[in-house]
């Protein structure tokens, strides 16, 4: 998975998760854009263990395809319900309340 970390200017970490097999691409619905060219979203590959800890530091999590989607629903940060699809493509926002 393509990792990208963000800070913000209050030094909150906003977490960028994105199968690595979709990044660079774009779907559209038409009401709903997904950019995965943008540099939002290009950051470094990482292994799951590596993603979970970022998890915990994190204030906001974008997670992007069905791998990254699966990692946040198997982590406990997301629920089901909250997970949305742009032309087939699975993402969910979470933001941490203990941050």
């Amino acid at each position: 998975m393509i990792v990208k970390e963000h800070i913000t200017a209050n030094n909150r970490l906003i977490l960028t998760v994105c199968d690595k097999e979709i990044i660079g691409k774009r779907f559209e619905t038409p009401n709903l854009k997904l950019d995965l060219g943008s540099d939002f979203y290009k950051g470094k590959e990482k292994t799951e263990k590596e993603i979970v800890k970022l998890f915990e530091q994190a204030y906001m999590i974008n997670l992007v395809g069905q791998e990254s989607v699966n990692l946040g629903l198997k982590s406990n940060i997301i629920s089901k319900k909250n997970i949305i699809k742009i032309k087939d493509i699975p993402y969910v926002q979470a933001i941490s309340l203990d941050s």
